[in-house]
């Protein structure tokens, strides 16, 4: 018996044009509706869409140059530098949803691709948490010969393994950072670094996150300086259920506008 073929036609979640998807079986059926709902409910296509908002700049880097958008509103209370986990950039959805919760709350941001798209293509570039860290320090640096930037503090929200190379940067001696927040991050690919930390730092994973959680307990034990682990019941590692990224949001904003000010 052949496999049974359905085609379901679903708007987006703009509610501006239909896209076909044409499931293999129907058992794919729940996991997609799953995910429909989960980006209207966050309005996360809505978000990723607005790619004009703020300024586009290009960060020079190893000869390179590397994309990114720098927003920082009027009286800032200081800036903070997204650092995307393995196979994202810098329209990661989550991240630009977490940023613009920051705005809104006073607080700049700086969004950038750690990689080029030649390099992340290689598997194991992406892991390379040396080089991630290194262009994250660098970009930092960049940012603070900005106009936009002077005298303001710089914080880092970190994913994944974004999470380990903002905290590895971090560890850099002519880099001053006032806060870190890592989501559902790997610090623990950070080890060696972690006692040099010395920017409060937030950890937070979800609460079915199992081995994360462990993870993130064992970097947790590392870190010297102040520190808070947060875990998100019920939530996974992506934090895809109703209201939990609004929660990471929440739980990140407060952080910086304590460490920040």
């Amino acid at each position: 018996m052949g496999q049974l073929r359905c085609r379901v036609y679903v708007k987006d979640v703009a509610g501006m044009e239909k896209g076909l998807v044409s499931p293999r079986t129907l058992a794919e059926l729940p996991p997609l509706i799953s995910k429909i709902k989960y980006f209207k409910a966050h309005n996360l296509h809505a978000i990723s869409m607005e790619r004009s908002r703020g300024r586009n700049v290009k960060i020079p880097i190893d000869g390179i140059l590397l994309e990114g958008t720098l927003n920082v509103p009027e009286r800032a209370k200081g800036i903070v530098v997204f650092a995307h986990g393995s196979g994202s950039s810098r329209f990661s959805p989550r991240n630009m949803f977490v940023a613009r919760v920051l705005q809104e709350a006073g607080i700049g941001t700086l969004l950038f691709d750690l990689l080029t798209r030649e390099e992340d293509i290689n598997y194991m570039t992406r892991f390379n948490i040396n080089l991630l860290a290194e262009r994250l320090a660098i970009a930092t640096r960049w940012l603070l010969q900005q106009n936009e930037s002077k005298g303001i503090k710089i914080g880092y929200f970190g994913a994944s393994t974004g999470a380990a190379a903002a905290l590895q940067a971090a560890a850099e001696p002519d880099i001053v950072i006032s806060a870190i927040v890592s989501r559902g991050g790997r610090p623990d690919l950070a080890m060696p670094f972690l006692n040099m930390v010395k920017a409060p730092t937030l950890l937070i994973v979800g609460g079915y996150d199992d081995v994360v959680i462990e993870l993130n307990r064992e970097a947790y034990n590392q870190l010297k300086a102040e520190k808070k682990l947060a875990i998100v019941p019920a939530a996974s590692h992506l934090f895809e259920e109703l209201g939990k990224l609004e929660e990471v949001a929440k739980l990140a904003k407060e952080w910086f506008l304590e460490c920040l000010r």
